[in-house]
């Protein structure tokens, strides 16, 4: 215990609210959003994390987390696998008896992450301008248990992914989920091409913008 309370970490916010994305939509959930990310995707919807912050040790996070009394948490960013002592946040969360998501952006390598962690791991179209940070190395520590995700500009980004999913086998290692950038593909187009071609993947829309539009804490 002496170590939570002398581990600290950088964190922008703590919320709750219904889980808006993945498998776990519309779970309730407690949101760990720590700051920083080394990434800058042309459509990210929380730049606020980028910088900034509180400084709170893991011990404080972890009481404000048990404060709202759900079993389930999702550590997001930012880029939360930036700060280090991440893996130490995601582990204590997991001795803790939570359920854990870590939606992290495929750019940092994910091998260290405590394995009761369901880790869903970004993968960055052209359109995103940050395709070059796939960390492809990431893709041989997957297992059932975590998701990979693209989200898609237009149709262009569409045949990236699908020949990815296809040349890599995607579908074989975990769930793959296809999310439309908002305000810039219909998702109905989106659905439309998935059946199309038959894709062995999920659509989703962001649950919690349909409720609350653009709000942060949401």
């Amino acid at each position: 215990m002496e170590s939570y309370a002398t581990t600290t970490l950088r964190l922008t916010e703590v919320f709750f609210s219904l889980q808006g994305e993945t498998s776990r939509a519309g779970l309730p959930t407690v949101f760990v959003r720590l700051s920083g990310c080394p990434l800058r995707c042309r459509w990210c919807d929380t730049p606020y994390s980028f910088q900034g912050g509180e400084t709170v040790t893991l011990a404080a996070l972890l009481a404000r987390v048990a404060d709202y009394g759900v079993p389930t948490v999702c550590v997001t960013g930012g880029e939360p696998l930036a700060q280090k002592n991440c893996l130490s946040l995601l582990t204590a969360l997991c001795n803790a008896g939570y359920s854990v998501s870590l939606e992290t952006s495929g750019a940092l390598d994910i091998g260290k992450v405590d394995p009761r962690v369901s880790r869903i791991v970004d993968i960055k179209p052209p359109a995103s301008g940050e395709a070059a940070r796939n960390r492809w190395e990431n893709l041989a520590h997957l297992t059932p248990h975590d998701e990979i995700k693209f989200v898609l500009a237009d149709r262009a980004d569409y045949e990236w992914a699908r020949e990815i999913i296809q040349v890599r086998g995607l579908a074989r290692i975990c769930s793959v989920l296809f999310s439309p950038v908002q305000g810039e593909l219909p998702p109905a187009h989106l659905a439309d091409w998935i059946l199309a071609d038959r894709l062995p993947v999920r659509l989703q829309v962001q649950l919690h913008k349909l409720l609350w539009g653009n709000v942060p804490g949401k």
